[in-house]
């Protein structure tokens, strides 16, 4: 059993999966994807997943709690980001397949392994791909506002929300706290009162979230080429867009504002680590392409890599320019592009950068939304999701009921829920994917045919892991004593693990001359994990759970390789 559940594909057989197209009778197209893609569309695919609600809006809460020195907040993360980049890159160049951390986690860990990042990527992209749907609603909502176009509020929000806001509203009236109502409270207990009902049961219904969902699954729906240009011209727009904020918020600059760097220390500054991990996490979505690059081997690591440096040198500048503009404590807002302008008098600028938070956010949707079919089609391959999955449309040559599933999936709950409290997830589920895609490099066979163009610099951690811990002993020894606490010894539980994982790898590092970038990527990437809080580590392994069920009940038995494998041995 255990063998046969921690089985692996071959780089060799994987390759060989694709190139004939998984033309067997058991499954529908047979066809290839599309091969459209280059270096450049690449890049400004990562840099349409990455500049989007970071920028417009999650900078804006980091920054109240880190102050200015969230810079050093995006330079760390971009470290820990690159390093699991060129994993992923070098898994991109020895596998140019569809699916991602899915499809490498099958050729290093195993079967169950790559079930497990199936389902953590599923978690990772739907409600992601929810939340910024719903972002994207409340531009769009202020930007009709702008144009003096009001939607009723019943329209723009979800059911729940709504009642809350109503609960609340009632409460503080009650109690005679009126001067505590805040305008958000005020919009959702009109929507409240407003909202027409059928049989007691209010209408209440975010539909500019599921409008645009709509449009942007079908775009992917019909095909490759005219994604790449809708986003190639989004990207660029908006680029335009941060560059001139950049430049024209540098004249408005007060120094003062800049001191103190870090008014709330290095604790405050990794406060705001699950908004800004949040912002990077679409460069791994350009992974799911390979099968539509022309050049996988050599222009899917170029991409990743190249997105990634753009992109972190944009949100440091706007970092500082943010908070050299207006004092850190006023940027607690949801949108703090604009508001720092309209503090400084510049309304006109406010509203164009609306224009282009819309247009950001549409672009991050786009990416994240043609990533998730693709990393289903490929465990429909394998037999780990029926086989409709991987049905390839013969015209437009996209998965396309895969496609379909996955707006139904971001669409529906985007029109009625609110699901800001579990975006955490997303970050913990990412780097998740992150940590067993540095580790699955360690695992690859160095000699293998199907080694790609591009290859991790090897540097020998023997001797810099084991410093490195001894060095994170002396200087971090006051943490590592509160894991044996006795209060709250369930919220250290992260952080023991991560204890047990630093001490095994500096142990295997000296003695198996591991390469230094993976294990620092891995260390990295679980660390951040630790950051996100134990709730949410509950929450994840509650979804990780609910596939394992799914993987014995159904993929356990129905596994390509599995069935090959058994007839193999009778």
């Amino acid at each position: 059993m255990s063998k046969s559940i921690f089985r692996k594909k071959s780089l060799d057989r994987i390759l060989a999966d694709v190139q004939s197209g998984f033309s067997d009778s058991e499954h529908t197209g047979g066809t290839h994807l599309k091969k459209e893609l280059r270096t450049k569309d690449l890049t400004l695919m990562g840099i349409a997943a990455v500049v989007g609600a970071g920028i417009f809006s999650t900078i804006g809460e980091a920054s109240f709690h880190g102050g200015p020195g969230v810079a050093i907040l995006f330079v760390l993360t971009a470290i820990t980001c690159g390093f699991s980049a060129m994993c992923y890159a070098e898994f991109a160049s020895r596998i140019p397949v569809a699916g991602s951390a899915y499809t490498y986690a099958y050729a290093s860990f195993g079967e169950l392994i790559a079930w497990i990042i199936g389902w953590d990527l599923l978690m990772e992209y739907a409600i992601g791909n929810i939340a910024v749907a719903i972002s994207w609603s409340g531009y769009f909502v202020n930007l009709l506002e702008g144009f003096n176009i009001h939607m009723p509020e019943y329209l723009t929000m979800d059911y729940f929300s709504a009642f809350k806001a109503h609960e609340k509203l009632a409460e503080l009236t009650a109690g005679g706290k009126v001067a505590e109502l805040t305008d958000q409270i005020k919009t959702g207990a009109l929507a409240w009162a407003s909202a027409p009902s059928i049989g007691g049961i209010k209408l209440i219904a975010n539909i500019p979230a599921l409008i645009i969902v709509v449009l942007i699954t079908y775009l992917v729906y019909i095909g490759i080429r005219e994604t790449k240009k809708v986003t190639n011209a989004m990207v660029l727009l908006k680029i335009g867009v941060v560059l001139a904020v950049i430049v024209l918020g540098f004249f408005y600059i007060t120094p003062e504002n800049w001191h103190p760097f870090m008014p709330n220390g290095f604790k405050g500054v990794m406060k705001g680590v699950s908004g800004v991990f949040f912002a990077y996490i679409g460069f791994d979505a350009i992974s799911t392409t390979a099968e539509e690059c022309k050049d996988p081997q050599r222009d899917l690591p170029k991409g990743m890599i190249y997105s990634l440096i753009i992109c972190t040198i944009l949100y440091v500048l706007i970092a500082l320019v943010l908070t050299g503009m207006v004092s850190y404590k006023d940027l607690q807002v949801g949108d703090p592009l604009a508001f720092v302008f309209a503090k400084v008098g510049l309304n006109k600028i406010s509203y164009v950068i609306s224009v282009s938070a819309v247009i950001a956010t549409a672009s991050v949707l786009l990416i994240f939304q043609m990533g998730q079919p693709r990393i289903w089609m490929s465990m429909s391959r394998d037999g780990l999701l029926p086989k409709a999955f991987s049905r390839i449309h013969p015209v437009y040559q996209t998965p396309s009921f895969a496609t379909i599933i996955t707006g139904i999936v971001v669409a529906v709950p985007a029109l009625f829920m609110n699901l800001t409290e579990v975006t955490d997830l997303t970050s913990i589920g990412t780097l998740f994917a992150f940590v067993l895609v540095c580790g699955g490099v360690l695992l690859l066979p160095k000699n293998e045919a199907g080694a790609g163009k591009f290859r991790i610099p090897y540097i020998n951690a023997k001797w810099i892991v084991p410093v490195l811990f001894i060095a994170g002993i002396v200087f971090f020894w006051k943490p590592m004593l509160a894991v044996f606490r006795v209060e709250n010894r369930h919220e250290q539980f992260p952080f023991a693990l991560f204890i047990i994982l630093s001490a095994t790898l500096t142990v295997l590092a000296f003695v198996k001359n591991l390469s230094l970038i993976p294990v620092l990527g891995l260390l990295s990437c679980f660390y951040l994990m630790t950051e996100l809080g134990y709730t949410n580590w509950l929450r994840f392994l509650v979804w990780l759970i609910i596939g394992l069920v799914i993987y014995f009940s159904y993929s356990y038995k129905n596994s390509r390789l599995g069935k090959e494998l058994n007839q193999a041995a009778l």
